[in-house]
């Protein structure tokens, strides 16, 4: 099914979003200089921003064959990576006059790349939880992502008022994320499966009925139905019967490694320079060259 190749770049989002993880996964034979080391005088060269992402959650990141619309070399490979956190990453690293590397990973394998030093930042649409700080420094957000749930038009859910509404439906999300981990254990009587490897593998879960439902954020969420007209949005925003989450489970952030002040603190003065139109300026920037399918 085409939809299954589709799936990693198909995620388009529309941008009246103000509250708002691909790829081998390998980083192997990575010998670049780590951020920092130009302005130690040891070689001379500019230092070099190396930042990890899935390239396979659009609208924040994906993959595409050419540097079109100004997209970054994927490093160790022959594709190119742009979206929402490419343009971010773009801008940062100018802002603090590095060089940047786009590197590809698998979800799962983020927060240990830069906990190891195999990467100098995460910018791949993480939110800022606890329980990610005690291994983790993080920016200040960069974006602001609510909560929502996607199901088929046809599912006895899809008229839901509010979380109780869906209580005994079948259920799945990502791996490790607020969406698995906190949000699906709110829903009454939910029967909770496995958790995606992958905003695309969650979604395919969903359209070919394996579950009835996923929880997500509103930028997947509102995508995933610009392309599958089958799914629909449910967003109990403003009701009493919603999710309950905290702001530093919807707040986006850039992850660092732990004691990394120099760096955290060169980032948040370049996203102290943006503000929350250009967050959305951005998006719409992304949104407009999105690429909807590839070719089989």
């Amino acid at each position: 099914m085409k939809r299954l190749l589709v799936l990693t770049l198909a995620l388009l989002l529309i941008a009246t979003i103000l509250a708002g993880c691909g790829g081998s996964g390998s980083n192997e034979g990575n010998t670049a200089a780590p951020a920092g080391d130009g302005e130690n005088g040891q070689t001379g060269e500019r230092g070099v921003l190396r930042v990890g992402m899935e390239c396979a959650y659009a609208p924040y990141n994906w993959a595409q064959p050419t540097d079109a619309n100004g997209a970054v070399p994927i490093y160790g490979s022959n594709d190119f990576a742009f979206g929402y956190d490419v343009m971010i990453a773009k801008y940062l690293a100018d802002y603090i006059d590095y060089d940047l590397e786009i590197h590809r990973m698998d979800w799962d394998a983020l927060p240990p790349a830069v906990m190891s030093g195999a990467i100098d930042a995460v910018i791949a649409g993480m939110s800022i939880t606890a329980e990610r700080q005690m291994t983790l420094d993080f920016t200040t957000p960069y974006y602001y992502a609510s909560i929502i749930t996607l199901v088929r038009v046809d599912s006895p859910f899809a008229e839901a008022r509010g979380i109780s509404g869906l209580s005994g439906a079948t259920g799945t999300s990502q791996l490790n994320t607020v969406w698995y981990d906190i949000c699906l254990p709110q829903i009454p009587d939910i029967n909770i499966m496995p958790p995606m490897d992958s905003a695309p593998a969650m979604l395919v879960a969903l359209t070919s009925g394996a579950v009835d439902l996923v929880v997500t954020d509103a930028p997947t969420g509102m995508a995933a139905v610009m392309v599958y007209p089958e799914l629909k949005l449910l967003d109990f925003f403003g009701s009493d019967d919603d999710f309950t989450v905290t702001a530093e489970e919807i707040e986006i952030g850039i992850a660092l490694q732990k004691g990394n002040s120099e760096l955290l603190g060169k980032l948040n003065e370049a996203l102290a320079t943006l503000s929350m139109d250009d967050f959305i300026r951005m998006m719409n920037e992304a949104i407009k060259v999105q690429p909807l399918e590839v070719s089989e």
